[in-house]
Order: C-alpha cells, then structure tokens, then sequence
C-alpha cells in the first residue's frame, strides 16, 4: 500500500455518497468506523451545499469491534428510516468495514422495513470513487427500472430522452445540466428523466419510456446506459458535447437517436470559432498544453486544444483506469504516449519533463503548475470550492465552448503580462522599493536602493546537465513563452557538445546554433 498526501479519487463508498446525495427520497446507511464522516465536509465546504447528505452511518468505535456490530447496523438503519422516511435505503460498507463482513445487504433486508433496500457491495480494496458511483447507480437503475415495462406511445408524440450522468460533487455539472438541456429543447426533444442528479426512486422507474438515453458523464452513467440498451433497446448518445465541433456531433447524434432534423447554425452563441480564426489567435498557435484529469474532460480538452486553438498536446494522461483504452488512443492519434496513473508526483515529473506552456488538469495539477510557475486552468475533478462558482459556468454545449475559451486562454494571456512586469522588476521606477508612482516623485527616497539580487539554485536539466545560477537567472529574461524551448534547446545543445554545466556562454552559444 502507497501513502500520499493527495488523491484524485476517494474511496468507492464516497462515490456511492456522491449517488445519493444527488437524488431525491434515498437515504444510505453506511457501515462504517467512527472518523469516516469526514465524507461529508465534501459536499457541505467544497461544493457548498445547503443541507448535509442523506447519509446515516453506524460510527462504530474500536471497543465495539469486540461484540456485536451488526446489531449497531441494524439499530441504525432502522432509526434512520423512522427519522427520515425515505422512499428508499440504500445499504453498504465502507473499505474499514467491509473487513467485518456484516452484510449490510442482508440485515437491512431482514428487518423487514417498508420502504426498498438496495445493497452496493464496493470492493474498496480493488476500486475507486467513480466507479462506486457508476456501480451505486447501476444497481438503482436495475433496482427500480428492471420491473418497469416499456410505455407504447404514438408515433406523432415528441421524442423523449433520460439525461444520465449528472450527480452531486460533479465538475459543473449543474451547470452542464442546464446547457444541454437548454439544446434538447431547441431540437424539440422532451426531457423524460434526468438521473441521478435531482431523481427519485419513482423517477427511476420511469425511465424506460424515453426514446434513447444521453450520456453527460460515461464514467458514472456508462454502465446503466448500457444496461438500459440491453434491457429495454435504449440507444445512448456517445458523443460528450465539450467543444464547439463535439457539440455539432452531439446535436447530430441526438437528432439522428430522434429521428428529426437538426437545425443549422445552432452554434451562433459561441464565440471560440471566430477568435480561432482571427489574428489575436496567431498567439495561440502551437501552444504546448499538458493534458491530465477524468477520462471524459481529458479527450474532450485534447480535442478543442489540439483542433479549435491550435494548441500542441504534450501529454495527455487519466486516473480513469476503467478508460484507459480510450486514453491510449487519443494520445496515440496525437503522436504521444499517454500516461495512466493515480500518483500525483508521477504526474508532476511528466509535467516537468514536458516542459508545457500550458496545463489543464485537476486541483493537484493547479497545485503542480504554481510551483513549477506554468500557466494552468482546472479541467476535472478532483476540485476545489473555487471551481464551484455561484455563476453558471458550464462547460458543455456553445456556451460552454465560451468558457473553456476564456479559462484556457486566460493564464496565458495573464502569464504575459506578468513577464512584461518582470522585465521592468528592476527599473529604478518600478523596483520594490520605489514609492507608489500615484504619489509623485517627491515621497520617493533619493537614491533608490538597488533590488535584490535573484538567488538562483542550479537546476538539473533534462538531459543530465546543470545549470550555473548565472545562466539561470540569464534564462529567466527570457519571454516565458519561449522560455521552455530555449531550455529544451539549451540542455541539448549542451549534451551534444559534453558540456556538464550550463553557463551564460553555453546559453549564447546554443542560441546561435539554432538560429543559424
């Protein structure tokens, strides 16, 4: 087993939270150890909810480990149906628990309540968060929409479709929610079930009588859709509308599912199209970006950076190891090799050695971007409370492809203008010490002290070579655009030649190489 300090997901107990707190009418009782409702800080300080999730946990304690714990379940199952009065009860054991072996499953079942139980067995051991939630939801679907039958409807009625995938503590996806649902509309398909964000048990039951199922987020919806197709003959949307050109495909998929037809120039609302195509964008171009977060918004930010701004993809990687295929394939059609890993510090050293001008990722890598001083913007979960704004941000549909526009370009255009102030960090006006220039020069002290000197500490290339604090602080005058690629260049040029310490003169001289 690995400590760390970080973690892109948690448990997959957590996921199943993530399930319930979304929907409407089920409680969870959760066998767990006294400590594990930390769980709930997620919901109520991250996403900022208003009320705390409808969870009941055992909270058994070391002493209680000596005698009889499942009646500890038993007894809080049974108090959280008569305080809360659920449609229905969800059952499970976290990864502490699990080693007990109780069955919650089945002690629930034998008290005989009134209401539903639906037991998640989550090996905690073997997954992870998205996929306990993909599983909770799953066995919900199954649960409630597997004695449902087919609805006949007339052939003039408008098409139905169930929005799956959205749930609590989602990257924007409330905000996500209202965009695509916003375009079913202008397409004229009705929404039948959104699930589980905001469902019911009863509302699961009706999902068989849409038409098709849109998928926002395969890694939580993915296995129900697919359960539904089987069961039912429910087609699923494939396309994830993150982007101007996925949006398109979604809205042709979708109309395709309907049996309608899409109306044109749907995407009038969103700009990204025509700064792509305009001279400010010529900034933009080949923009090395480093790609790193869930499986859905890591090939969805691939494919805007790399076809809608020009952007070169450096890296491109997930913690979805249930997706990893499809990860592989995108880095391979980008010419890159991807990277499928749960450590934080792997990810950091791939950051590093790619050398991006750009990163788009989770928290962590917001966290990675600031120390190595990259420009980066927050793409996935795991987040943090800041990207829960109280604004609508979404990032699917055109609106979203407006967002992805402004957060995106956003760090490199700020990260320009903090190199034209360090250019000037040292000018006699504008130094550290210089008096605030809106009180004139007369508050200014006569002879202005000279700045600190920039203590730099030599840094080990990537190719093996070192570089001499002199030729680092040379290297840091250089835009921090082309910084990256003058280092790049630099180290080789330093290799080829043997040289073991980079100096001011090793730097002057790779310049002239590559520019003859």
């Amino acid at each position: 087993m690995q400590l760390t300090l970080w973690t892109y997901e948690g448990p997959p107990h957590v996921g199943a939270m993530r399930i319930a707190t979304a929907m409407r009418g089920l409680h969870y009782v959760l066998h767990a150890p006294q400590g594990d409702t930390y769980a709930d800080l997620l919901f109520t300080m991250i996403e900022r909810r208003d009320r705390r999730p409808p969870v009941t946990y055992t909270t058994f304690q070391a002493r209680d480990l000596g005698s009889d714990t499942a009646e500890l379940f038993k007894n809080a199952a049974r108090e959280a149906y008569a305080r809360f009065k659920p449609e229905a009860l969800l059952v499970g054991a976290s990864c502490t628990a699990e080693l007990i072996q109780d069955d919650p499953g089945g002690l629930a079942r034998a008290l005989e309540l009134p209401v539903p139980v639906v037991a998640v067995e989550l090996p905690a051991y073997q997954k992870k968060e998205n996929w306990g939630a993909a599983e909770t939801f799953y066995q919900l679907v199954r649960a409630f929409a597997g004695r449902a039958a087919p609805v006949a409807r007339e052939a003039e009625a408008p098409k139905r479709a169930n929005i799956l995938g959205p749930a609590a503590l989602g990257f924007r996806h409330r905000d996500d929610l209202r965009e695509v649902s916003d375009l079913l509309a202008r397409l004229g398909v009705e929404i039948n079930v959104i699930a589980p964000l905001g469902a019911s048990p009863a509302d699961l039951a009706r999902l068989p009588q849409a038409d098709f199922n849109v998928v926002l987020y395969p890694e939580i919806a993915g296995t129900a859709a697919a359960w539904l197709e089987r069961k039912f003959g429910q087609k699923s949307t494939r396309t994830v509308p993150i982007g101007v050109g996925a949006t398109r495909e979604f809205l042709a998929e979708v109309a395709a599912l309907a049996g309608i037809d899409a109306p044109p120039a749907m995407e009038e609302a969103s700009r990204l199209p025509w700064y792509s195509r305009s001279v400010d964008a010529n900034y933009l171009t080949g923009k090395r970006v480093f790609i790193f977060g869930d499986a859905t918004h890591a090939l969805a930010a691939a494919r805007v950076a790399s076809r809608e701004l020009g952007f070169e993809v450096v890296g491109l990687g997930t913690y979805s190891r249930e997706f990893a295929r499809d990860i592989r394939a995108a880095a391979a059609a980008l010419g890159i090799e991807a990277l499928i890993c749960d450590d934080y510090l792997e990810v950091e050293a791939a950051i590093a050695a790619a050398q991006p001008e750009l990163v788009l990722g989770t928290q962590m890598e917001r966290h990675t971007a600031k120390k190595l001083g990259i420009p980066c913007a927050v793409i996935s979960s795991p987040v943090h409370v800041q990207d829960f704004p109280a604004r609508r941000s979404p990032q699917m549909g055109f609106e979203g492809a407006n967002v992805l526009f402004d957060s995106w370009v956003a760090p490199l255009m700020m990260g320009l203008e903090e190199h034209l102030l360090g250019m000037f960090r040292e000018d006699f006006e504008f130094h550290a010490d210089a008096a605030p220039s809106h009180l004139g020069a007369a508050a200014a002290p006569e002879t202005a002290p000279a700045p600190a000197p920039v203590l730099a500490v030599a840094a080990g290339g990537a190719q093996g070579v070192t570089w001499a604090p002199d030729a680092e602080r040379e290297l840091r005058k250089i835009p921090f655009f082309v910084r990256g690629k003058a280092r790049r260049n630099t180290e080789s040029f330093a290799a080829e030649k043997g040289v073991v310490t980079i100096t001011v003169d090793t730097l002057y001289d790779a310049k002239a190489h590559y520019a003859s």
